[in-house]
């Protein structure tokens, strides 16, 4: 009898098959040569805005990423992560991180903790592997939805959320189809500014042992560059990606950035550091 292991390979290679019939639709939201040389005037007039934000899911890869970035970048001037344990930085750059701590379960109770906070990204995820069909279903739908809501209600006005190439909440996939109604309900919540992404297949070295993970992570790297490409994406990328387009003023209420745009975006260079 085969073992999670070997389970959880096989559902992660027929997710990633799944992305590889689907095309993606272009450049979309990649920047112009003029963006691009701008990133470091538009980083400097956000830094002067003196904002705050909220990471949801630090302890995850992207998260994790996402944070480094953040700091490194000095890009706000608070930093507060919501999750459900207290994580532990040795590094002095973390130090003035601030930490809240809560129930998923009990998100009301906890509606403090998302108050005050100009920006929002949700990097909320398990896989059905580790948590079953239905705890999947509450951590990347139940969960990620409360928490948008709690965060449009503390006065949150650009909310980031990390989704999937390849999402549609009519999708006889369940992966895909919950992180399409997601999607879909948190856009109802009506943000000043909402921001998608759908990356492809993450590549990266998680901390956490992930064996199907890994094994598709090999499987594109097998590919043709240019066509893997299309289809997977560094994590780091998708995280500047995500704070690049968070610089960039936009009268768009919502923003779809799927993998090429995500790519394309997170090359832009400029000065990253102040």
């Amino acid at each position: 009898m085969a073992g999670p292991a070997a389970a959880a390979a096989a559902a992660a290679l027929v997710t990633a098959l799944l992305l590889l019939r689907r095309e993606d639709p272009g450049p979309g939201a990649g920047p112009s040569m003029a963006e691009t040389e701008a990133l470091s005037k538009l980083r400097e007039d956000f830094r002067m805005q003196n904002k705050s934000v909220f990471i949801l899911g630090a302890s995850g890869e992207t998260g994790r990423v996402l944070l480094k970035e953040i700091l490194e970048q000095a890009l706000f001037s608070k930093v507060t992560l919501i999750g459900r344990r207290k994580l532990t930085f040795e590094e002095e750059a973390y130090k003035n991180v601030n930490q809240e701590v809560v129930d998923f379960e009990k998100l009301d109770d906890y509606a403090s903790a998302f108050q005050g906070h100009d920006v929002g990204f949700c990097c909320l995820g398990t896989t059905r592997a580790k948590a079953g069909a239905e705890g999947f279903v509450r951590v990347d739908r139940d969960y990620v939805l409360r928490s948008a809501e709690l965060a449009k209600a503390g006065g949150c006005k650009h909310f980031n959320l990390l989704s999937s190439k390849g999402a549609d909440k009519s999708s006889s996939f369940l992966y895909l189809q919950v992180k399409g109604e997601v999607e879909a309900r948190v856009e109802e919540l009506k943000f000043d500014r909402y921001s998608v992404f759908r990356p492809g297949v993450l590549l990266c070295d998680r901390q956490e042992s992930r064996p199907g993970e890994w094994f598709v992570r090999k499987f594109f790297g097998s590919l043709p560059a240019s066509w893997a490409s299309g289809h997977s994406v560094p994590v780091v990328t998708v995280v500047r990606a995500m704070l690049n387009n968070a610089v960039r003023p936009s009268d768009k209420k919502m923003e779809l950035l799927e993998n090429k745009a995500i790519h394309d975006l997170g090359k832009a260079d400029g000065s990253l550091k102040p």
